[in-house]
Parts: C-alpha cells; sequence; structure tokens
C-alpha cells in the first residue's frame, strides 16, 4: 500500500476497534490485526485498540501467575504492530501490559507511528481498587504525565479507563495541543447491579467523556471491549458502546454493547478551531486561581 501523505486541509479519520478477547494472546493479536487491516481498508489512519486488548481482563482476581501476560515496550507486541503500521501506514495505538523490570509492571499504550517507529508511551496515571477490578495488585501508577504525541496524522493524547473519569488529566491533554484523545477501555457491568444501576453507569461513562470533549473543544474517542468474561458468578460483562464525540459534544459514532464492531470517523481540526472561538474556556481560564486544585482537599 502506497503511503498516504497528511492531507492538505488537515483532515484526518480515526478507527476504533471494540473487540471481544479470548483466552489465547495470540488468538486476539491475530484479530486485532485483521481488525486494523479492516480499519485502514475504510480509510482510518490513527486506530485504537482497547485496553489489555492482548487477553481477557485478568484484574478480575488477584493472581501472582498472570504476571506472566507482561511484556516489555518495545517488545514482541510493538514489533508486530510496529511492522503492520508501516506496512499500512497508519498510526497504531496499542494498550499492552507493559514488564517494565522484575516487580513492575505498568498499564501502558504504545503509539506507533505511520511508519513503524515508536512514537512513545503513555502509562495509567490513575489506578482502581474496586471489585472485580483489582489493578492495584498489578500495576504500578504512571510516572511519565499527561503527554501528547505527534504523528504523522494528527498530534494526541491517551489517557486510558480510569483515567477518563478525571478532568485534569483531559485538560492537560488539551493544554499540551492535542486535537484528538483517546481512551482505551475495559468497562462492564458486574452481572448483579446490571437491571438496577446499569442504564445509569453507561449513561455516567458516556456523559464525562463527551463533557471533556466540550470542556476542552476536542475530539474524543473512547474504545471499550464487549462480551462476558469469568465465571457466572464473578464475572464482568464488558459494555462495548465505544464512541467518538466532535468538540462540541455530538456523537460522531457509536458501537453496539453487545458485539463486536470497527468505527471510521473523520476529524476536523477546523471544527476544533471554530468551536473554541464561540466557546472559549481556554481563553477564559482564571489560572492564578487554581492553586489549590493541586492539594488533596481544601481543608477548612
Amino acid at each position: 500500500m502506497p503511503v498516504m501523505a497528511k492531507p492538505a486541509d488537515g483532515k484526518f479519520c480515526v478507527g476504533l476497534v471494540q473487540m471481544a478477547c479470548a483466552r489465547d494472546p495470540n488468538e486476539n493479536l491475530a484479530k486485532a490485526e485483521w481488525r486494523i487491516r479492516e480499519a485502514a481498508g475504510r480509510g482510518a489512519q490513527v486506530i485504537c485498540l482497547q485496553e489489555l486488548f492482548r487477553s481477557e481482563y485478568f484484574c478480575r482476581e488477584e493472581n501472582p501467575a498472570l504476571f506472566a501476560l507482561a511484556e516489555p515496550v518495545p517488545g514482541q507486541t510493538t514489533a508486530r504492530l510496529g511492522e503492520l503500521a508501516r506496512e499500512l501506514a497508519v498510526v497504531v495505538i496499542a494498550p499492552v501490559f507493559e514488564r517494565r523490570a522484575p516487580g513492575l509492571y505498568h498499564n501502558t499504550a504504545a503509539v506507533l507511528d505511520a511508519d513503524g517507529s515508536l512514537a512513545g508511551i503513555y502509562r495509567k496515571m490513575h489506578i482502581p481498587d474496586d471489585p472485580l477490578y483489582y489493578e492495584k495488585f498489578y500495576f504500578t501508577p504512571g510516572d511519565l504525565g499527561f503527554v501528547c504525541f505527534d504523528t504523522r496524522y494528527a498530534r494526541l493524547a491517551v489517557l486510558i479507563c480510569w483515567d477518563q473519569w478525571y478532568p485534569e488529566a483531559a485538560r492537560a491533554a488539551a493544554l499540551g495541543g492535542a486535537s484528538v484523545l483517546f481512551y482505551p477501555t475495559a468497562i462492564g457491568w458486574h452481572p448483579k447491579e446490571k437491571a438496577q444501576h446499569g442504564a445509569a453507569q453507561l449513561d455516567a461513562w458516556r456523559m464525562i467523556q463527551r463533557a471533556h470533549a466540550i470542556a476542552n473543544g476536542l475530539y474524543v474517542a473512547a474504545v471499550n471491549r464487549v462480551g462476558y468474561e469469568g465465571t457466572p458468578e464473578a464475572g464482568l460483562e464488558f459494555w462495548g458502546s465505544s464512541f467518538a464525540a466532535d468538540p462540541f459534544g455530538s456523537l460522531l459514532a457509536e458501537a453496539p454493547a453487545d458485539r463486536e464492531e470497527t468505527l471510521v470517523v473523520e476529524c476536523d481540526p477546523r471544527r476544533i478551531e471554530e468551536v473554541r472561538q464561540n466557546w472559549p474556556f481556554l481563553r477564559d481560564r482564571r489560572i492564578e486561581s487554581y492553586g489549590g486544585i493541586l492539594d488533596r482537599f481544601i481543608d477548612s
């Protein structure tokens, strides 16, 4: 495939790959490669996979044997997907379980540029610890900050799952100049809660990320997994519903909750400029008055 140049008008297309995952990491990697080819064939230039896409969501339990799923970065996954990125001339965002050193692990997203090179990594900053989301057992909090990546098609930022609930993280990405903010995710329902709280939980998840798009005047792309993982008594039903929103918060595309899907959406930086001119939140920020946000809590 010929190398695609960045369009003169600055527009670019993002691809969101929503998958169900099997127990075999190699099976998941092969499926991801096929889905990346599908997205590229439909015009996607920046393609994002879901959180921890190479495995089932193993954080449902605290099991030391599962550290064997981790790999270095660069490593096997980044090598395979880097070759594919170069072949297709696309940017690939690949979230992996990173083994940084013996006993030191991160929940990481590798950004592979369209020439196959590693543009950089983001390490998940906010680490949850909830029933069936025992991530503090596995992951050290990220130490690279909220970074932006210059790629062939766009300047972008990546945050991961639990990060998506924090407005400070989204604001940092916007202030870093990102045109689009990707949220690779693994989130779903506890089966016993779905009937009573499921609709509200999904709506809150969608709403907070659309709010980040509005408050910061940038594109937001959330990429979730789908399917049921675990035992009937202690499993998670991932709610899919991957979506992209424009800088006004309008939904551009949304995947279903119950099956795999690949979304492809066009992003236009001129839309960012237009929205920010009319809603100048960055202009009107009172940066001299926000010192308290650096405190854990403002005690009286």
